[in-house]
């Protein structure tokens, strides 16, 4: 069965060509909350390095983010967390 998160990391790994990505399930320490369910898989932190952040805006990259990620959110992520730098950002 595929996770969630792997689910996460192909799509950014296609959309993105990063050069570092980090996809964190955080929903364990929201148990309880907004937008928690059963079997958790709804919270996640995303740090991603890619040229295609290049000369973007902070808002921008999020937005590229989130596009990349619409079905994952309209499905069942509650909230995502997201660093998104060019390279030499680090």
């Amino acid at each position: 069965m595929t996770t969630m998160a792997d689910r996460i990391t192909l799509k950014l790994n296609a959309a993105f060509a990063p050069q570092r990505l980090q996809v964190i399930d955080e929903s364990h320490q929201h148990h309880g909350h907004g937008g928690w369910r059963e079997g958790g898989e709804t919270h996640f932190r995303v740090n991603i390095v890619s040229e295609a952040f290049r000369g973007k805006t902070r808002l921008e990259r999020h937005r590229l983010v989130n596009a990349a990620l619409a079905d994952e959110l309209a499905e069942r992520v509650h909230a995502l967390a997201i660093a998104a730098r060019a390279p030499e950002e680090g």
